[in-house]
């Protein structure tokens, strides 16, 4: 007969706060840095370049090594690896607050990504290994999920407010102290999975990950900010034939990190794609409504933070009507009612003019955060049940590169469709006395011309200030509409992806599970369906 584990006692709950923990730095730090740019260019005098590393090296290391992480958790034990990962932060942290050079900085800036790859696959992973009962499991998830949309709303502000009384380094030693919490708490109340079985190191299929993921990241994002160039789009081609290498490969060894036959399963390749989408749709807007807040209304950047976190009760919504409903209703219907939901925030934010009230964006980014936030949740679920328990970890890294590859493309699309209105719109735009380099970076970006008008006589410069924001808002308007044309079509291909996965899921015993208490009889084992 299969066994079940029972259900999560005061020492599992106790676990998840510190996971929670490990995931809400990882959140902030991701964009905790954006106030902190102006301090750190007067106090180490960085160059344009070097600057530019320093504010995106984070995410490069991070997505490279999410799957070579996750498999590393796999084989050689999950809380080993979160204990390990927790130490690099630390240090990274104290090492980033301390940094005396652009390069220090930028080297501690690669190591803290380098440190939340190992955290961020076996803290999902963990969570597994700790709630075996279905609901107790996603009540888990949700706490997991919404951790994370609520540190990157949180991130923002706690840099604004950390920089209005101490140094700028304050906003990474903040990890630190944490950090030391958990490198103490870990041991004792989370549990140690690792299989042994994983064979060897796929080395070859390690670099191929990293080697691809990392240029073809860094080429959307470079296209994102600064329109086509033919250097971008090599390094973003090159990224992806190194990645069609790296499928090949693990296709073809005996021990590869990354199961891809999981593909074949409609449950998981559905909750994959259904992550990616998410994110495409919520980062590739949030540059533009953070963008609309400051250049468009005129606010400060961190009051535009402050506005910003306006949406957390309906991140905290989200959490608690899915958790609920989860419990009675297939993921199916719930996780493209989200991607609804979002679309519907997409329309609300197609609605906005340039004399909108703040309220009006505040809805729309609701909507989106909240449908992100309970999609997120049950994809995750899916995904950490999909995949055979030994290879958890792997599989929670998957689907988080999926999601780097979703912010990426988000802003890269999203962001280029807004970009591609404003210069259409502006054009036609000639203003007397403007031409040149002056001209062009007016018609580029709506930040150009608020720099340019700002040199200008009143009169000229307050006719170009509105009509760049005539244009920006048009391009808003069009990149909102095309998003939920897109999370439109998406939902229905996940739907039908999903519609075999069921309610509840059977745990059974791990047999490499170091920490195994007793068993009580368990359900049948939900087996993974073809789509």
């Amino acid at each position: 007969m299969t066994e079940l584990k029972p259900r999560a006692g005061l020492k599992e709950w106790l676990g998840l706060v510190v996971i929670v923990l490990v995931t809400l730095l990882i959140a902030i730090d991701i964009s905790v840095l954006g106030f902190a740019i102006t301090p750190i260019s007067e106090s180490l005098r960085p160059s344009a370049t070097q600057l530019l590393w320093i504010m995106d090296i984070y995410s490069f290391v991070l997505a490279g090594a999410l799957i070579t992480m996750g498999w590393v958790g796999d084989r050689f034990g999950r809380r080993k690896l979160l204990i390990i990962g927790a130490l690099v932060f630390g240090v990274a942290s104290a090492l980033a607050a301390t940094a005396d050079t652009p390069e220090m900085l930028i080297g501690a800036r690669a190591l803290l990504g380098l440190g939340a790859a190992t955290l961020t696959p076996t803290s999902l992973a963990l969570i597994r290994n700790m709630f075996h009962d279905s609901k107790q499991r996603k009540s888990a998830i949700a706490a997991w999920s919404g951790t994370l949309a609520t540190g990157a709303a949180l991130g923002p502000v706690v840099g604004g407010l950390l920089l209005n009384n101490f140094w700028w380094g304050s906003v990474f030693m903040i990890n630190t102290p944490v950090m030391v919490l958990v490198l103490i708490l870990a041991p004792i109340l989370l549990p140690e999975r690792r299989d042994p079985s994983r064979g060897k190191l796929d080395v070859l299929g390690a670099f191929l990950s990293i080697a691809g993921i990392m240029p073809f990241i860094y080429g959307l994002k470079e296209l994102a900010v600064d329109g086509w160039s033919n250097e971008s789009a090599i390094w973003a081609g090159a990224g992806a034939i190194l990645l069609v290498a790296f499928v090949q490969r693990q296709r073809m060894t005996s021990h590869p990190l990354i199961d891809i036959s999981l593909f074949h399963y409609g449950g998981f390749t559905g909750a994959i794609l259904t992550n990616l989408m998410v994110m495409f749709s919520f980062m590739g807007v949030s540059i533009l409504t953070n963008q609309f807040l400051q250049m468009v209304l005129g606010m400060t950047p961190f009051r535009a933070a402050l506005w910003s976190m306006a949406v957390m009760p309906a991140i905290g919504i989200a959490v608690g009507v899915v958790s609920a409903l989860s419990r009675k209703v297939k993921p199916v219907y719930l996780v493209t009612s989200g991607m609804l939901v979002m679309a519907l925030g997409f329309g609300v934010l197609s609605r906005l003019t340039v004399d909108s009230n703040v309220a009006l964006l505040l809805v729309g980014v609701g909507l989106m955060a909240a449908g992100m936030t309970a999609s997120k949740t049950l994809t995750a679920e899916i995904v950490v049940t999909s995949a055979p328990k030994e290879h958890a970890g792997s599989s929670t890294a998957t689907s988080e590169t999926f999601t780097e590859f979703g912010s990426a493309f988000g802003f890269a699309v999203i962001g280029s469709i807004g970009s591609a209105i404003y210069r259409h719109d502006m054009n036609t735009v000639n203003p007397a006395g403007i031409g040149g380099e002056a001209l062009e970076a007016v018609r580029n970006t709506i930040g150009g011309a608020a720099t340019v008008a700002a040199h200008q006589p009143a009169s000229v410069g307050a006719e170009l200030i509105a009509t760049s924001r005539e244009a920006f808002t048009h391009g808003l308007q069009i990149a909102a509409l095309s998003g939920a044309a897109a999370m439109v079509v998406v939902a229905a291909i996940v739907a039908v992806l999903l519609r075999r996965v069921p309610i509840e899921t059977g745990e059974p015993i791990d047999p490499y599970d170091i920490d195994a208490p007793a068993t009580v009889p368990s359900p049948k084992r939900m087996q993974p369906t073809a789509g």
